[in-house]
C-alpha cells in the first residue's frame, strides 16, 4: 500500500500514542507532535479511515485507533508473542518506542560495525550523535550500544555505529551466587561481624534467624557504628539494613543488573523457596561481564 510520507508520520504517531496511552488518539494530539495544521491531519485521518488503516470512536474521549492493517501497511509485527525489545537514549530509556528489527551492514568490515534499527514510534526523538542502547534481544540476550548517524524517517530506521555488543548470561543467578551462604544472628555482636568479614574475606553478610531474613549488615555499616563509638559488643541487629534487596534464583542474571544500579547496592540475597539461599555481589557481576 503506497502512503503518502504525511499519512505515514501520522500513523506512526497514532500507534505510538496509542502503545504510550492504550485509549483512542485525537488528532489535536498527533498534530502537536508532528508540528502540523489540525486541519490537515483530520483531512488525513478521513482519507486513513476509508482505506481502513484507522477506526473512528465517537464520543468526548473518542478519537482514533490504528488497524491491525495500518501494522501491515508499515510492516510491523503485533503478534501477541512479541517480545519487547527497549531502546535507551544517553543512558534514559525512551518511553513509548521498541526496536522490531535490526539488520547489521557492515558486519565484517575490520573496522566499522554498523547497523539499522527499524523502530516503532517516531525516530524524530533522536538525533544525529546520540549514545544509545538497544536489549536485550529475546533470543540470544544481545545488548547493543552504538551512536546514531542517520535516521530514515519513512521507514522509521536508525542508522547506528555500533561500538559494542554484548551476549548477556542466559543462565539463572543461582549459578553466580555465592553459596552455602555465609550469614550472622541477630544477637552476634560487632566483633563477631568483623571477624566474620575479616575470616571470610567479605563486606556483608545477611542476619538470619531460622530461615528467616532479618536484614544485612556491611563493613561500612560496622565502620559507621565505630564512628559513633558504638560498643564492639553491640548486637549486629541495631544497625542490620532491614530493607534487604531479594531476588528468587530462577531470574537470569541480567534481569537483577538494574536492581544494583537503581537501588545503589552492592549485594542482593537469592532465595529459594522463600529461604535465604545465596548472595549475588557486584563483583559477582563484574566477573561474568566486566565491561558492564
Amino acid at each position: 500500500m503506497d502512503l503518502s510520507l504525511i499519512q505515514k508520520d501520522i500513523l506512526i504517531t497514532l500507534i505510538t500514542l496509542y502503545h504510550q496511552h492504550s485509549h483512542p488518539i485525537k488528532g489535536e494530539e498527533i498534530a502537536e507532535v508532528i508540528k502540523r495544521n489540525p486541519g490537515t491531519v483530520r483531512n488525513q485521518m478521513q482519507a486513513l479511515k476509508a482505506i481502513g488503516l484507522v477506526d473512528g470512536i465517537p464520543g468526548p474521549k473518542g478519537g482514533y485507533n490504528p488497524t491491525a492493517q495500518a501494522y501491515r501497511a508499515l510492516n510491523l509485527d503485533i503478534s501477541g508473542k512479541e517480545y519487547d525489545v527497549r531502546i535507551a537514549r544517553n543512558g534514559e530509556m525512551v518511553q513509548g518506542v521498541k526496536v522490531v528489527e535490526i539488520a547489521f551492514t557492515t558486519l565484517c568490515h575490520p573496522d566499522i560495525c554498523q547497523a539499522n534499527a527499524k523502530l516503532i514510534g517516531s525516530v524524530k526523538v533522536f538525533e544525529i550523535g546520540d549514545q544509545i542502547t538497544i536489549g536485550p534481544t529475546p533470543v540470544n540476550k544481545l545488548l547493543i550500544r552504538g551512536e546514531v548517524y542517520g535516521r530514515d524517517e519513512v521507514s522509521q530506521t536508525l542508522l547506528i555505529s555500533i561500538f559494542e555488543m554484548i551476549s548477556l548470561p542466559k543462565k539463572p543467578i543461582r549459578y553466580y551466587m555465592s553459596s552455602p551462604l555465609i550469614s550472622l544472628r541477630g544477637t552476634d555482636t560487632l566483633k563477631n561481624a568483623l571477624h566474620l568479614f575479616n575470616f571470610h574475606r567479605i563486606r556483608g553478610a545477611p542476619v538470619i534467624e531460622g530461615d528467616r531474613l532479618l536484614g544485612i549488615v556491611t563493613m561500612s555499616d560496622v565502620a559507621n557504628a565505630i564512628e559513633k563509638n558504638l560498643s564492639m559488643d553491640s548486637y549486629v541487629s541495631t544497625i542490620m539494613t532491614s530493607d534487604v534487596v531479594i531476588a528468587p534464583s530462577s531470574v537470569q542474571l541480567f534481569e537483577v543488573i538494574r536492581s544494583f544500579k537503581e537501588r545503589d547496592i552492592g549485594r542482593l540475597i537469592v532465595m529459594e523457596e522463600g529461604r535465604p539461599a545465596g548472595i549475588l555481589t557486584q563483583s559477582d557481576i563484574i566477573k561474568v561481564f566486566p565491561s558492564l
